[in-house]
């Protein structure tokens, strides 16, 4: 196995090296400044990815992962303190903007108080073997699946009630209905701040023992889902116990949501951001483009509009705003822009593939005062950016944030002024 010496960490989470024939190498389970020795992933003409088998020189950084079975899949960067963590995602957010040849103003990174038990949704797959049903992830790099049992990232009411599920699921492993593991693709549970929690189960027959729903869950929803594609993408309810949606606090303002809603998993890092955004907008009135249930737009002051391409997360919306002067269209985000007057400020919270050239080439034509865009793809951030500088805009604000402790995930909020 060839052995290298890791230079940095990249915006993916991997540590970047150079092989012995000048291509560079994306390598798991590495640090800056450790020499490892690689098992290979893949290799192309002008890369390679691999995974750090052995660590030769370990970096004073590195500890011990507490999952090591299935660190790499779901929480990769489980092999560095917290406080090494939020200053290697700070140095990568600038230097993301860096390539782009932005510069940025002074910035703070918000890292929130803990990295465990934070995530307020988890998505689990399933393994079967001569021990029954157990849940599982995938191993990275592989077809193949690790057991779990729970996830230290979950909140304890997730990783109750997932084992409650599976524990149901394993009494129906024999008779003439009679369940394998195979015939459950996935399950995602959502729980909110008071550990109310809700499941949604995907199966892939169309027919599907009757669960029982246990103490730890509010909801229980069994979808029948498409066996031919790997997504937890419901194709026919096929039983539902209980409530499907949550209520939660951001800002104070009540907001119910789904289980298969978008919604933040990491509430009080999300509510920094929210802050910041109220804050360096001001009192003007607001256009929300990406609002999902309006979690940004609704808790903010003098927002007007909410827009929202989603059927689901607009009935959400709708309830969420109630008797409130706001208005929630039903519109792609290129649509929406006809609702821009140039009076307001724009919010947008686009997905990793941000706004693209026909947004922003839209935005730059509206000439809203101010954008407060928050991501969660530095990258695509950076590049949309760029055009809306070159088009007179200034960047007033910048904060980076950790909402997905243990991961490489990155998000942050950049507030743009017109000169």
């Amino acid at each position: 196995m060839e052995q290298v010496t890791i230079e940095k960490l990249v915006h993916g989470g991997q540590g970047l090296a150079t092989l012995a024939d000048g291509r560079k190498v994306f390598v798991w389970n590495a640090l800056p400044g450790e020499t490892v020795s690689l098992r290979m992933l893949k290799s192309k003409k002008g890369f390679a990815e691999a995974i750090a088998e052995e660590i030769i020189e370990p970096s004073k950084e590195r500890i011990a992962p507490k999952e090591p079975a299935s660190y790499l899949a779901t929480s990769p960067w489980q092999i560095m303190g917290f406080e090494s963590e939020n200053t290697f995602k700070k140095d990568i957010l600038a230097e993301t903007f860096e390539r782009e040849k932005i510069t940025l103003p002074e910035f703070n990174f918000v890292g929130g108080d803990t990295s465990e038990a934070y995530r307020s949704k988890m998505e689990f797959g399933f393994w079967g073997d001569s021990e029954g049903i157990s849940l599982a992830h995938f191993v990275r790099g592989s077809h193949g699946k690790t057991k779990v049992v729970g996830s230290m990232l979950a909140k304890p009411s997730i990783n109750t009630a997932v084992a409650d599920i599976v524990a149901q699921l394993n009494t129906l492993t024999s008779g003439k209905k009679a369940i394998r593991a195979g015939d459950i693709k996935s399950i995602i549970l959502r729980t909110a701040q008071n550990g109310d929690t809700v499941a949604a189960l995907f199966v892939k027959p169309k027919r599907f023992p009757t669960l029982t729903i246990p103490a730890s869950l509010k909801g229980l929803l069994v979808f029948h889902s498409n066996p031919k594609s790997p997504a937890s993408v419901p194709t026919e309810l096929l039983q539902r116990e209980g409530d499907r949606t949550l209520t939660d606090l951001v800002l104070g303002t009540e907001l119910m949501y789904d289980v298969l809603s978008f919604f933040q998993v990491n509430l009080p890092v999300f509510e920094s951001a929210v802050k910041q955004i109220d804050a360096h907008i001001g009192d003007i009135p607001k256009i929300d483009l990406y609002s999902g249930v309006g979690s940004i737009g609704i808790p903010i002051g003098n927002t007007k509009t909410l827009v929202e391409l989603d059927a689901a997360n607009i009935d959400m919306a709708t309830v969420n705003v109630g008797n409130k002067p706001i208005e929630v269209v039903h519109a792609s985000s290129d649509k929406s822009l006809d609702y821009i007057t140039g009076k307001e400020a724009v919010i947008v919270d686009p997905p990793r593939a941000g706004l693209g050239a026909y947004v922003t080439n839209r935005l730059i034509q509206a000439k809203p005062p101010v954008i407060a865009y928050l991501s969660c793809n530095p990258s695509t951030q950076a590049r949309d950016i760029k055009l809306l500088q070159e088009a007179g805009y200034k960047i007033t604000f910048f904060e980076g944030y950790n909402f997905f402790p243990r991961t490489p995930h990155i998000e942050s909020l950049a507030v743009l002024k017109l000169k």
